[in-house]
């Protein structure tokens, strides 16, 4: 087989068009891929990213257009077909078995083997532990995935794609659950890589970090390449191109006012993970909770809304002590939670929009113990049209709506029910700039009925754009209590790391 010219490029995909029922998600779509490239997809949930990307992964077949290795055409059929040619993706949700090893996950399926036809653990172990010293890490080989941090379970998936020869490296989100210090590894491990010639197809909406990581930013919308990018590239211009507007202000001016108190927490505690928590949430307040990964926000959430039996302490509601022993009490109460992992914890992904949205009264829409579909449609069209949610109409399945969509889903049924608190954790997390901007608003609406909201989030842009008030939580405790007016990212930071103010 002959070399092929330095001059074409790794990967060409040519005019790529395809057509779901009722829905046309690529449009004539052109993107290439050089060697040892890291190439950015940028794009708002819905702009045909995710699609283009399983087509180039041989998940999903094209309705049109060419797709060229190397300047030769190829024929993606299945995801075989793709890994044979070296394309390997990396979701946000890991392909990983939890309780197999290192060693075991990345060789899954192609384990070396004794004449015997059993496994060479040596060979195994071995052959594991050379991929994962290549991207600079420490991981042990032996060691159970299920034990490994989210960080070093990426590296095992990356190390797998690597054990396949991959060549093409589709990576989805990479950096939504890592701290500054795992994203800092990621991106020299991502150096490793492509110094040895391996390209990257880099998906991500957090738009400080695209200039550190890639060398072009490819922007689609409406299923469309609309532009391509050299890095670094002022950030007002890509998020111009992704939402066809100027967004000059993220978060919406500061007009509310904060009443009367509405949820009080005292000497909240359930070790190891809380200890003697206690604050008071008003309403008309958003009252953001920061802090570092571990310091126990999300325990405060969960034992807040019944799903944690704290042991000790007091919540009270309106200066009424609730007995929280399951979800159900706090939702009675009128309390909402926004998970951290909406597609996990937040809607039931095999329902409908319609029954998503109506979860949290299905007693009142019942008549006779059987639910009432009529009024789940009304009231389902009613909050499509309040929330913009994008869908094909009520009936149409959570799973397939886009990230920002399915956000609103989950935040709308709060809206739907009436929720007087709602706990927001990482409300934002994994959604494009635009969608976030909605979200906010949205926030900011609920406060201004009344409801008081405790924002939890990683982005400290988003917690001090947002809040009124800052807790800030480390190991466990309450640290500090700020005025979103006069904190800044230093005093947070200062504060979640424990440091005496």
């Amino acid at each position: 087989m002959a070399t092929p010219s330095p001059s074409v490029p790794l990967l060409q995909m040519q005019r790529i068009s395809k057509q779901f029922p009722g829905v046309r998600a690529l449009d004539d779509v052109s993107f290439d891929l050089e060697r040892g490239e890291v190439h950015v997809l940028l794009g708002e949930n819905g702009a045909g990213k995710s699609t283009l990307m399983k087509i180039l992964s041989g998940a999903c077949g094209r309705d049109a257009g060419e797709i060229l290795i190397d300047g030769r055409a190829v024929a993606l059929q299945s995801p075989r077909d793709a890994q044979a040619l070296g394309i390997s993706t990396i979701y946000q949700e890991f392909n990983l078995v939890p309780h197999l090893s290192a060693a075991a996950n990345i060789f899954l399926g192609r384990e070396p083997l004794h004449g015997a036809g059993v496994i060479n653990r040596r060979t195994l172990l071995a052959g594991a532990g050379a991929l994962l010293r290549g991207l600079g890490t420490r991981i042990d080989p032996a060691a159970r995935v299920g034990d490994l941090s989210v960080a070093e379970q990426q590296m095992v998936e990356v190390a797998k794609a690597l054990s396949i020869d991959a060549r093409i490296l589709i990576m989805d989100e990479p950096t939504s659950a890592l701290t500054e210090s795992e994203i800092d590894e990621l991106f020299a491990a991502i150096a490793r890589l492509t110094a040895r010639g391996v390209a990257v197809i880099y998906i991500s909406h957090r738009m400080e970090e695209l200039a550190r990581v890639g060398r072009r930013a490819t922007v689609m919308r409406d299923g469309r390449t609309v532009a391509t990018r050299a890095l670094p590239c002022p950030i007002p211009e890509l998020v111009r191109l992704m939402a066809n507007r100027d967004i000059a202000h993220h978060f919406p001016p500061p007009t509310r006012t904060r009443g009367v108190p509405i949820l009080q927490i005292e000497r909240l505690s359930r070790p190891p993970k809380l200890h003697d928590v206690s604050f008071t949430l008003h309403r008309g307040e958003i009252l953001g909770v920061a802090g570092l990964l571990g310091a126990g926000r999300t325990e405060l959430a969960r034992a807040i809304f019944g799903a944690d039996q704290p042991d000790g302490g007091c919540v009270r509601l309106e200066g009424r002590p609730l007995r929280l022993r399951a979800p159900s009490d706090a939702i009675r109460a009128g309390i909402g939670l926004v998970p951290e992992d909406r597609k996990r914890h937040g809607f039931v992904p095999g329902q409908s929009v319609a029954a998503n949205l109506a979860l949290p009264q299905l007693r009142r829409l019942c008549r006779g113990g059987v639910i009432d579909r009529a009024r789940e449609r009304s009231l389902a069209r009613r909050w499509i049209d309040e929330l913009r949610i994008k869908t094909a109409g009520p009936s149409a399945r959570v799973l397939t709506l886009s990230g920002g969509n399915q956000q609103k889903v989950v935040l709308g049924k709060w809206l739907a029910a009436g929720a007087d608190v709602l706990i927001v954790d990482e409300p934002t997390r994994g959604i494009d700039v635009a969608a976030k901007m909605e979200i906010y608003q949205l926030l900011d609406r609920l406060a201004g009925r009344g409801a008081g909201i405790l924002m939890i989030s990683s982005e400290l842009p988003e917690v001090l754009g947002m809040s009124d008030r800052i807790l800030v939580m480390h190991q466990g405790r309450l640290q500090a209590v700020l005025d979103a007016r006069e904190a800044t990212q230093e005093r947070v930071l200062h504060a979640a790391l424990g440091l005496a103010s």
